[in-house]
């Protein structure tokens, strides 16, 4: 439920929200979880009816690991205290190890942060056994192997603290060197970071990736480390402010989505270190548009307390590793409190967003996506031929997803070759102006090289299926609907009227247009753009109202994207 405050339109005109609402709504979910606080404080046993594969202590912990971090954030004495009694049990024998590759050491970095943040109002006060036995359950992190993704960081934020506190500091700082240069690895440019060694690009860039490195620099006065992690984020979020719906809702793709409106972070932290493409105004819109979005679609029951799911309930899109405690890392969406009340984040005229300003079709090069938004409806489309899980997974490896509808059961925008629509060893090949191209491996051992061409919300997808025998049925599927959206996909070369054809004795190309809208009376899609398909790999496309002529040729080692602008560009042959 929203906060109860009156909403300020002159101040928020987009969302209504200002500070006194993200107040108003950390305190609310603080004040939720308080029953549930068991052994001293130390642990908080949430309801939720599932346990993640850690077991129900280490859930216990994790509750307590994400909601003190929101305590931080918020900063109030009170609140503090309480979580100051918590760490006293829990580092008396309550909490499990530190150890390598467990879920403690992800906690054990919130608790980190947690207490460099709030060193004056917690730490400073707390006696010196308490003290003693927090720094040594916190030093197992400093050594402990983390996963090779993310994880690489929780020992970088812990080492951080300890290193400030004077507790083993050269192994704090080995701690600290280790992670950031395993991390640089993963850098590939332009702001973006894959999650690892795989081409896996999602929210982790933002709520992990950019927020442990930065804050750290930040809150260690390293100049040098700031201008490096925060230029980095003040180009990612050119890219990361177009993620967003302009109802708020961020881009549904990737996992542990269950964060929410940790989508956040990163906004705030832009402003925090004044890193920043984004007026004032842009970041709170963004950021309050976020927030909003989830507290009015039912992300918290009637108890107060943040559900397992996207807006309620929904273990679809759930991991192993969630558990009841897990939405807590929504948090990260509150680091703007760390902002003074007159800063003018808080104090400027919301401002629009990406989405509300034009339409715009965005090429972003390192996970080589397409970005597709219309101001018409609100809505934002991601073209992913780029990204992937070490598996196939339907919230990385589908052809696109959007700010309004999910992946669904019955494989959306997918290629499906001889039954099969896995999509697995993506290959980019590269994203232009209103393009974007990539190859990977399908059912029936065929190889997939596609284009999606994108202008307004109509795209024009083309796929060349090479490997697969002769008679080998190919369908393609479009965007799954939701309410108040329309999606259309129809024919053009080689497939019926249910988008279903069969391969030839040769590579096969098979073309379809496709479009997702809010409009209730769009322009026929077939007057939207012309397109002649050649089955040798050949499609020239001509945009209607002034757009331009491009002509596209796939075969199977690649994709050439040609475009022509102005009266009378056409095609010579």
């Amino acid at each position: 439920m929203p906060p109860e405050k009156p909403e300020d339109r002159d101040l928020s005109p987009y969302t209504g929200y200002t500070r006194a609402h993200w107040e108003a709504a950390a305190d609310a979910l603080l004040a939720a979880v308080e029953p549930y606080a068991i052994e001293g404080g130390a642990l908080y046993q949430l309801p939720g009816g599932r346990a993640s594969s850690s077991g129900g202590l280490s859930d216990g912990l994790e509750g307590y690991a994400r909601t003190l971090l929101l305590a931080a954030f918020r900063r109030d004495g009170g609140t503090l205290e309480r979580y100051a009694e918590g760490l006293a049990a829990g580092t008396a024998g309550i909490w499990p190890r530190v150890e390598d590759h467990g879920q403690p050491l992800v906690e054990a970095a919130s608790i980190a942060l947690a207490l460099r943040l709030t060193r004056p109002l917690l730490w400073d006060r707390l006696d010196d056994g308490v003290r003693q036995r927090a720094a040594d359950w916190l030093g197992d992190a400093l050594t402990a192997e983390p996963w090779p993704c993310n994880w690489e960081l929780f020992p970088v934020t812990v080492g951080g603290f300890l290193q400030e506190i004077g507790h083993e500091p050269e192994a704090s700082r080995a701690a600290i060197d280790r992670g950031l240069e395993r991390v640089e690895e993963w850098y590939v440019g332009d702001g973006w970071y894959t999650d690892g060694e795989i081409r896996a690009f999602d929210y982790y860039n933002g709520w992990a990736m950019h927020l442990y490195p930065v804050l750290h620099a930040w809150l260690a006065e390293d100049t040098r480390l700031l201008d490096l992690y925060a230029g980095r984020l003040s180009r990612h979020l050119e890219d990361y402010a177009r993620l967003f719906g302009s109802d708020g809702a961020p881009m549904h793709q990737g996992r542990s989505l269950t964060y929410r409106f940790a989508t956040a972070a990163p906004l705030w932290l832009g402003a925090l270190t004044g890193r920043t493409p984004l007026s004032p105004g842009e970041t709170r819109r963004l950021a309050s548009g976020a927030l909003r979005y989830f507290l009015d679609r039912g992300a918290v029951d009637g108890r107060g307390l943040l559900t397992l799911g996207w807006h309620g309930p929904d273990e679809a899109l759930l991991q192993a590793y969630s558990g009841p405690a897990s939405p807590y890392w929504a948090s990260k969406g509150f680091v703007g409190l760390l902002l003074p009340p007159d800063h003018e984040v808080w104090t400027a005229r919301e401002q629009p967003g990406p989405t509300d300003r034009a339409d715009a079709v965005t090429p972003v090069a390192p996970p080589n996506w397409l970005l597709q938004s219309t101001t018409s409806d609100g809505l934002v489309r991601l073209h992913n031929h780029g990204s992937e899980d070490a598996r196939y997974d339907p919230y990385y490896t589908r052809l696109a997803y959007s700010t309004a509808t999910e992946p669904s059961a019955a494989y959306d925008n997918s290629v499906i070759v001889g039954g099969d629509p896995s999509r697995t060893g993506i290959e980019p090949l590269g994203v232009g102006e209103g393009w974007a191209a990539s190859r990977h491996t399908a059912g029936a051992g065929a190889k997939v090289t596609s284009v999606v061409l994108a202008r307004g919300a109509v795209e024009v997808r083309a796929h060349l299926v090479t490997g697969a025998p002769p008679g080998t049925s190919v369908r393609l599927t479009g965007w799954s609907p939701k309410p108040d959206t329309r999606a259309e996909l129809l024919p053009v070369l080689a497939l019926d009227d249910d988008l279903t054809g069969t391969m030839a004795d040769a590579p096969t190309l098979f073309v379809a247009l496709a479009r997702l809208t809010g409009e209730p009376d769009p322009l026929p899609l077939r007057e939207t753009v012309t397109v002649e398909a050649y089955p040798d790999g050949e499609l020239r496309l001509r945009w209607s109202a002034g757009g331009p002529e491009v002509r596209v040729r796939l075969d199977a080692f690649g994709v050439e994207v040609d475009v022509r602008r102005g009266a009378g560009a056409g095609w010579d042959g």
